[in-house]
């Protein structure tokens, strides 16, 4: 029996971190999703993450979460990324950084009950991309394939993350990983792109199932803003140069994603959806 995946974009602020915690059960119940991941690196005033925010986000509903190059912006969580398994930061930054650069997630039993030969865990990795990113990185793409000799093959369902700057970046990424992982999706630039499909297979030429690919996942967060933050400070110090605070803005916050169905013969994706929800401000827990 199929299963399906909820990925949710970077989680901007207080305004990202409830439209999230306001939308988990509507996107399980909508989507039929087995499992939930989010980005979180700019959850904590727009830089950075919290244990007390990583606790909420959990206690909501996410199953897991990556951090990118805002990782280590609140020096508070080092220990939380010591500690626990459901939370990664990049695996291409230098090997004595705090963290895990992968994780493995298991499925709800009734995700895989039906046949004990399908997989019973997720493997989620993130790398940072090199292309216009101030934290420096190795190179993403054999990081990758240090990792993946790692994880057993035998119908793994793996999600790569792309935490980069760069479309160019995202997508040789996703062509150079297209058959070997089930998906490759971007993060890190806050506005969701049009181009969610499952990339053609040259080795399965028919086969409907592949790897499900999408450039950028979108923003969790306020979106009458400008990637996040108020309109009137990024546009005051874009048009004089001068310093202006970029405080995470309030209106309109959504909640952007995709969902991806597995195949759980193959661990390789059928299907990919895009999310985009509008919070409702009336209701808890705003």
């Amino acid at each position: 029996m199929a299963f399906r995946i909820a990925i949710l974009g970077d989680i901007v602020g207080a305004p990202g971190c409830m439209a999230v915690q306001q939308s988990i059960e509507f996107i399980r119940e909508q989507w039929q999703a087995d499992l939930v991941i989010a980005n979180a690196e700019n959850a904590a005033n727009g830089s950075g993450l919290t244990p007390r925010l990583y606790k909420q986000l959990c206690a909501a509903g996410v199953d897991g979460l990556t951090l990118g190059d805002h990782v280590y912006k609140k020096q508070q969580i080092i220990n939380t990324l010591k500690q626990e398994t459901n939370l990664i930061r990049p695996a291409n930054l230098p090997i004595r950084a705090a963290g895990k650069g992968w994780m493995k997630l298991p499925l709800p039993r009734t995700a895989n009950e039906s046949n004990s030969s399908q997989p019973t865990d997720v493997y989620v990795i993130t790398v940072l991309g090199r292309l216009y990113i101030n934290l420096p990185g190795n190179d993403p793409f054999a990081t990758v394939d240090q990792i993946l000799d790692q994880i057993p093959q035998n119908n793994s369902v793996i999600l790569v993350e792309v935490h980069a700057e760069a479309t160019s970046e995202k997508q040789a990424l996703g062509w150079y990983l297209n058959g070997r992982v089930a998906a490759v999706y971007g993060t890190h630039t806050h506005v969701a792109t049009a181009d969610a499909r499952i990339l053609p297979n040259p080795d399965t030429a028919g086969d409907s199932s592949g790897t499900a690919y999408i450039t950028d996942l979108g923003m969790c967060g306020p979106h009458d803003s400008v990637l996040g933050r108020k309109v009137d400070r990024v546009v005051a110090h874009m048009s004089t140069s001068m310093p202006s605070p970029f405080d995470v803005a309030e209106g309109n916050p959504r909640v952007q994603g995709i969902c991806i169905q597995i195949d759980p013969c193959s661990g390789r994706s059928t299907r990919i959806d895009r999310l985009d929800l509008k919070a409702d401000t009336t209701k808890s827990p705003f």
